[in-house]
């Protein structure tokens, strides 16, 4: 039995203390593989580094993520560029809209999503989707840059039925998280009809702990209280979790 934490920021300061540790206990907890989502110009380095120290767990992806979209975002889109055209990564990620803190640079948001949207068209890798505040809105540009190539997920899901199915429906799948175990997120309703064929797993570590850890840092070798509620909700094994998850994201990331 294994699991893939599809999203995970291990890279951040926040582990820079007992970063073997976290990468230890999550291999305890069957945790294979660990998806490291890119920030922006002031973090790649670091990601990039650990992924070179964890070379067997650790895989990075590489994108302008929507809060770091300020004036200077062409410079780092620039950036962001020129690290794809050097190498291959798993995913354009995280990219996305984000309304929640501030919108000043909402234009500036959409044209980042846009055009990196169709960097994952053209190398031919997904798109990890960063929707806080605007999953409808991000629904809407996935579809205008659908043309049957595009696939990808809409990272930490926490929307309703109607927008799981529409995701579905596009073709990408639905990264689910600690979010899942809240008490009133209302995340197991709305999945409680997706089949489990269209559902990825993650932590989103250091943010979003699940429950019985909830306000506390995250780290993947909690991914195991995620795959326990979602085999509640979804009334299976988590060997079956474990099988059809894993299947899933090394099906759409290549790995």
């Amino acid at each position: 039995m294994k699991f893939i934490d599809t999203h995970s920021h291990i890279y951040l300061p926040e582990f820079n203390n007992d970063r073997n540790s976290i990468i230890y206990f999550a291999e305890k907890e069957s945790v294979s593989k660990i998806f490291l989502p890119a920030i922006d110009a002031a973090t790649h380095e670091q990601m990039l580094e650990t992924e070179i120290e964890y070379p067997e767990v650790c895989v990075a992806m590489m994108g302008l993520h929507p809060c770091s979209v300020k004036e200077n975002y062409l410079d780092e889109l620039k950036i962001a560029r020129h690290y794809l055209e050097k190498r291959r990564f798993i995913a354009v990620g995280e990219i996305g809209l984000d309304f929640y803190w501030d919108k000043t640079f909402t234009a500036e948001q959409y044209k980042a999503f846009h055009e990196q949207v169709e960097w994952a068209k053209h190398f031919d890798i997904p798109v990890v989707i960063h929707s806080r505040n605007s999953t409808d809105e991000c629904i809407d540009v996935v579809k205008e840059h659908q043309n049957g190539k595009l696939k990808g997920v809409f990272h930490c899901f926490s929307g309703n039925a109607e927008q799981a199915k529409k995701i579905i429906e596009l073709d990408l799948y639905l990264g689910i998280g600690g979010v899942l175990t809240f008490k009133n997120s209302g995340l197991d309703k709305a999945i409680e009809d997706i089949d489990l064929s269209h559902l990825v797993l993650e932590t989103d570590a250091p943010y979003l702990a699940p429950v019985p850890f909830r306000g506390k840092r995250n780290e993947p070798s909690y991914l195991k209280y995620v795959v326990q509620k979602l085999a509640e909700v979804k009334s299976v094994t988590v060997e079956e979790v474990a099988a059809v998850t894993t299947a899933n994201a090394e099906n759409l990331f290549g790995c």
